[in-house]
C-alpha cells in the first residue's frame, strides 16, 4: 500500500528544474498521492494547476498563509473561493495564525484567519491549519467555526501536550511530519504521537522543508522531498509501539476519508 503525503510545498521552486524526477523517486519509495500545499494566491493557482495536470496523483489545498496575510486583498478573497470550489481542491489552507515571526501584522493574520474560516464554511470543505507561537488566539477563533466545517487538519503539529488536547476535543486532525525525527527539537513528540488516535493520524513531509535527521545518508542539498516520507512513517510507527504495515494502513485511510481522496 502507498503511502499518502499531505502537505507538500511543490510549487517550491526548488522542484523547477526536476518535477518529473522528484515524482518518480516518490513512486519509487512508496509515496503514492500527495497534497499539494496552497500558501500563497501565486501558489494555491500553481498547486491547483499541478493538481489538474496529474492525472489524479496530486490535489491541492487553496489558501494563503499567515506569513503572507499583509498582501490578502478582496480579489485574493475572491480567487481563494473560486477555487476552492474546484473538484482537484481538497480543503481551505494553509491558514491559521503564526506569532513566531510576525510577517504579517498579528491583527492581519487574524482577520485574514477568519476570512479564510468562512470560505471553508461556504464552500463545505476541510481546513488545511497553520499554528505556531499563536495557541490561545488560534484555538479561539477556531471554536467559533468548527462545528460548521466538515474536518480540519493541524498540519505540521509541534506543539505541547496540552495544545495536542485542545485539538482532539475539537476533532481536528493532526498531521505529524519530519520534526519528530529531530532528536533535538522533536523528541517530546515521540511521546504525544502516542495519544493521537489512528482515525485522527496523517503523515506528511512539508517538503521542501523539515528534511528527517533520521536519513543516512543525508542529501548533499538537504532538501526534503515527498520520497523520504517512510522515514516519518518509521519513527512514527516505533513511537506507537506498531507495525509499519499498520500505521501505512491507517494514516492512509485516515488520509483518504479526510480529503476524500
Amino acid at each position: 500500500m502507498d503511502l499518502i503525503d499531505i502537505g507538500a510545498n511543490l510549487t517550491h521552486e526548488s522542484f523547477r528544474q526536476d518535477f518529473d524526477d522528484m515524482l518518480a523517486r516518490a513512486s519509487a519509495h512508496g509515496v503514492g498521492r500527495m497534497v499539494v500545499t496552497g500558501a500563497s494566491r501565486e501558489g494555491s493557482e500553481h498547486a491547483l494547476a499541478m493538481a489538474k495536470a496529474s492525472g489524479g496523483r496530486l490535489f491541492a489545498t487553496a489558501g494563503v498563509h499567515p506569513h503572507h496575510a499583509i498582501d490578502y486583498d478582496d480579489a485574493t478573497d475572491a480567487l481563494i473561493r473560486q477555487w476552492a470550489r474546484e473538484p482537484e481542491v481538497r480543503a481551505v489552507g494553509e491558514t491559521g495564525l503564526d506569532y513566531n515571526r510576525n510577517y504579517s501584522p498579528r491583527e492581519v493574520q487574524r482577520e485574514v484567519f477568519e476570512r479564510q474560516l468562512a470560505i471553508a464554511v461556504e464552500v463545505g470543505k476541510p481546513l488545511f491549519l497553520h499554528q505556531r507561537d499563536a495557541h490561545h488566539d488560534f484555538l479561539a477563533i477556531l471554536k467559533r467555526y468548527r462545528d460548521r466545517v466538515p474536518a480540519a487538519v493541524v498540519h505540521c503539529f509541534t506543539d505541547t501536550g496540552d495544545a495536542l488536547r485542545d485539538y482532539l476535543e475539537l476533532d481536528c486532525h493532526i498531521g505529524i511530519t519530519g520534526w519528530i525525527c529531530d532528536e533535538r527539537r522533536g523528541a517530546h513528540l515521540r511521546e504525544l504521537v502516542k495519544l493521537i488516535p489512528a482515525d485522527r493520524l496523517m503523515l506528511e513531509t512539508d517538503s521542501p522543508y523539515l528534511l528527517p535527521r533520521t536519513i543516512r545518508p543525508m542529501p548533499k542539498d538537504r532538501r526534503n522531498e515527498p520520497m523520504y516520507l517512510a522515514h516519518i512513517r518509521d519513527e512514527v510507527a516505533k513511537d506507537r509501539g506498531e507495525s509499519k504495515e499498520a500505521l501505512t494502513a491507517s494514516s492512509v485511510r485516515t488520509s483518504e476519508l479526510f480529503f476524500g481522496l
